[in-house]
Order: C-alpha cells, then structure tokens, then sequence
C-alpha cells in the first residue's frame, strides 16, 4: 500500500491496517494489505453497510408489528453483531438504533399481549358458535330431518373447524378439549341418529315391498277374469296406497308391475265397453227423439198435460233400454230436468190446495178485511176533525194490512 487514507469514520495507515473512529477513540478492524488505502475503506465501509441493512430492515419489521419474541432475538443478534465490529462506518449510531429497538421489544410485547388476547377471545367466540351449531344440528328430531342437508351441514362444520384449528390462533388446551369433546359429542349424535333413522327406514321399506309384492300377484291373477276383475283391481288399489314407500330403487318398478295388471283388466273392459256402445248407439238416438218431446214441457204450465206426457215419455224411455256409457249422464240429466218441473208444479199445487193451509188463508183474509175496513173508517173521521197525527197512523196501518192481503192472494 503505497499511502495512508483517512475518512471521518475510517483510516488506513502505511501499513495498510484500517481503524474504525469509535468516540475519540480508533479501533483496528482488519488488514488489507493488497490494495490502495481506499480499496481497504471501501471494504471494512461495505461490511458497515451490510449491518446498517439489518438494522433498517429490523426497524421495517418492527413498523409492521412484527411478533416481539423475533424483535427480540434479532436485536440481540445485532448487538452482538456491532460490538467489535469489524466494519468502518457510524457503529455508535447503529448501536442506539439497535438501542432504540431493544426499548421498543417491550412495547411490542405488551401490544401483541393484548392483540393475541383479544384474538383468542374471538377464536373462541367463533369455535363456540361452531359447536353451538353441530348441537342444534344433533337436537333436531330424527324422525323429521332432512339427513342429506343435515349430513353436508356437518360435514362443513367440521371443516370449518380444522381450517380454524390450523389457521386460528392457538386457545387455551382446556377449553380447546372442552370445545371438541362438545363438538365430537354432537357429531356422534347426529351420525347415530342418521345411522337408526336410516336402519328402521330399511325396515319400513323391506315390509312395503313385501306388501306391494303380494299386491303385485294378486292384481296378477285378477287379469284373466276380464271386466269382472275390476272390483277386485280396485280393492287392491286401495290398498296399495296405504302400503308406504318401498323406496326409490324399488318403487317405480313395483308400481309398473301393478299397473300393467290393471292396464290389462280395464283393456278387457275397453273392448266390452266397445262393443256395448256400438250396441247401444241405436238406443242413444232414440233416446234423444224423446228428450225432443220432453223438453217442451219444461214451458207447459199445465200440470195435468204435463203429467200424462210425461209418464208416456218414461215408459217408452225404460224400453229402449241401456245408452252409450259416456251418454248416461247427459240423457239422464236432460230428463230428470223435465221431471223436477213437474215435481215443483205438483208441490205449487199442493201449497195452493192444502184444506189446512187453505183453511189458514181463508181465516187470515177474513181478518185482514174486516181490520181494513175499520182503519177505513177511522180514516174517515181523522179526515173529518182534522187530527193529523190519527190521519198518519191510520193510513200507515191500511197500508200494511192492504200488503198483508196482497200477499195471501
């Protein structure tokens, strides 16, 4: 080294030793003996650098809160590192730095202290709300739960749990294991009851399928009685319905069993019923040749005619005999109108003729004419002396009594 250099905070001498300025004081920190007095300052300078990088780098983490055990470690880490460090540069300054940040540990430390309280209190507020779930879930009546909701609704509980349990600030152990054997308990439940509920419905749907299978050979030999299968079909029907559920796998296949047992007994009543309506075709027109004569009685208003008519279009209407099955009701409904109108002339009549209510009527009018005239009188003399008050009262009762007559007439 061919000549001495000498910077605020380093120098090299002839020798080519380089020295730190430390207070008043200088500190040797190494050799460099193969280069220029700046190459050494550089040097020791880079290696001052590099410390006050991990010290503008803790300062950053410590901003960002980092935990306070790491804060902790690293600056112990860097006070050992700065004392009789081998590096030119301001090491006191970087030691208060260092200083400052020790200082700040415990603040960090108290921070953090209630930060992780406050964290665990809503880790177990959320860990709570869980388990508070899974035994409502597990207090549900078995026989009403939807088992597929309840099942995927466990199941995401559980998961919610393990992402908590991983991601979630560690709790108390005796809590932690109160939460999960809640939780674990409630599970349990819902998984025996969804196991017992699932073993009786196996239960219910082996005995449905075994009634339904009886049904099924019993509709089966009905098929060759033909029409006269029907009532028996029917019963069976009935009976049917009140069998229960076999379950999906099997219900569908047993039904369709039953109803092609049916399908053919009825396609025998089709074929019968074919052959009667083309039978009875002839009876449906003539049939409807009498309603032609029926009908116009409904517009008759007298009760003998009607009568008479009417019991010649019902003898004539039992011969022709049977009509079209999907015609019954029309025809029939046509003419039983024609017989109500006969059967209200005949109670109209009946009203009209009662001796009693007669005797009532006739009773009655004769009272109200002979009231009529009095209250005729009276108006008289009202009009006569004047007397508007006798004049209204007597008019107003005239009236009614002239109404009540009216109607009796």
């Amino acid at each position: 080294m061919s000549n001495s250099e000498q910077q605020p905070w380093g120098r090299v001498d002839e020798s080519g030793a380089v020295f730190v300025r430390e207070g008043d004081d200088w500190r040797e920190v190494g050799q460099y003996p193969d280069g220029t007095a700046e190459e050494a300052l550089a040097y020791f300078e880079r290696k001052y650098v590099d410390l006050a990088g991990q010290v503008t780098l803790l300062e950053q983490r410590v901003k960002r809160g980092a935990p306070a055990a790491d804060v902790a470690t690293a600056v112990a880490r860097l006070a050992k590192n700065l004392d009789g460090a081998n590096a030119v540069g301001d090491l006191e300054g970087l030691k208060a730095r260092v200083a400052a940040l020790d200082t700040t540990v415990g603040e960090l430390t108290e921070q953090q202290g209630e930060e992780a309280k406050a964290a665990v209190a809503e880790a177990l507020a959320v860990r709570t709300a869980i388990v508070q779930e899974a035994e409502k879930l597990a207090a549900q009546d078995p026989a009403k739960a939807q088992w597929k909701n309840t099942t995927e609704q466990i199941n995401a509980l559980f998961a919610q749990w393990q992402t908590h349990q991983q991601e979630g600030p560690k709790l108390p152990k005796g809590e932690a294991n109160d939460l999960w054997k809640r939780f674990r308990s409630a599970k349990s439940t819902i998984e025996q009851n969804r196991r017992a509920f699932f073993a009786e419905l196996d239960t219910v749907h082996r005995d449905a399928k075994s009634r339904k299978q009886a049904l099924i050979e019993k509709a089966e030999a009905l098929v060759e009685k033909g029409v006269d299968g029907i009532p028996g079909y029917r019963a069976l029907l009935d009976e049917w319905k009140q069998s229960g559920r076999a379950g999906k796998r099997h219900d569908d296949a047993l039904w369709a069993r039953f109803k092609a047992a049916g399908d053919a007994i009825y396609a025998a009543k089709s074929e019968v019923d074919a052959r009667d309506n083309a039978e009875f075709q002839g009876n449906l027109e003539a049939k409807l040749a009498l309603l032609e004569e029926a009908e116009p009685l409904l517009a008759e208003t007298d009760r003998d005619k009607v009568r008479s008519t009417l019991a010649d279009i019902q003898r004539r209407w039992d011969d022709i005999g049977k009509v079209p099955r999907d015609q019954v009701k029309n025809v029939e409904d046509r003419l039983r109108k024609v017989e109500q109108h006969l059967r209200t002339m005949d109670d109209d009549h009946w009203k009209r003729n009662n001796p009693e209510t007669k005797a009532r009527t006739e009773g009655l009018a004769g009272q109200l004419n002979a009231a009529i005239a009095k209250l005729e009188h009276e108006l008289q003399e009202a009009k006569a002396s004047g007397d508007q008050a006798r004049i209204t009262e007597a008019t107003d009762a005239l009236e009614a009594r002239k109404l009540w007559l009216n109607a009796l007439s």
